[in-house]
């Protein structure tokens, strides 16, 4: 059992460190997007381990599945890991359309018109979520997305 005096004390350090900004405090596994064009992927936790790929694409939403002080180790959509540099990743959340074209919709409604229609590899910035909807903004257009 937890006494009510630890687990305060353990949320008052989780608060203090969100607070300043690390996310070492944030549960595991967390989705997270890439915040260069540019974000070197490395075989390890640190700058002594080789580059092994790059990715070349901002926004590009990735599960952070490790830490380790400033580094974590993140999983693209197509399960491919690797360490990046903490300050490489943004909390902000972004959606990867996959599969086939999807409608982009004008109301978190299943039979709702098209807003538009996205191809796969379109990055959308995710604004809110309602039910198996989420309102996404991808180029410039807003609207929901099951």
């Amino acid at each position: 059992m937890i006494r009510p005096a630890v687990f305060l004390a353990s949320l008052l350090v989780n608060v203090a460190a969100l607070a300043q900004g690390r996310g070492d405090a944030l549960p595991i596994p967390r989705y997270v997007s890439l915040k260069s064009d540019e974000v070197n992927v490395r075989t390890g936790p640190g700058v002594q381990y080789p580059i092994e790929w790059v990715f070349t694409r901002r926004h590009l939403p990735v599960e952070v599945i490790e830490q380790y002080e400033y580094w974590r180790k993140i999983r693209d959509v197509e399960g491919t890991t690797g360490w990046v540099h903490n300050s490489m990743i943004s909390g902000k959340r972004y959606a990867l359309v996959t599969g086939d074209v999807r409608s982009l919709r004008k109301k978190p409604e299943p039979a709702a018109p098209d807003a538009a229609k996205l191809e796969p590899g379109v990055i959308g910035q995710i604004l809110e979520c309602e039910g198996a909807f989420c309102r996404i903004e991808a180029g410039g257009i807003k609207g929901w997305l099951a």
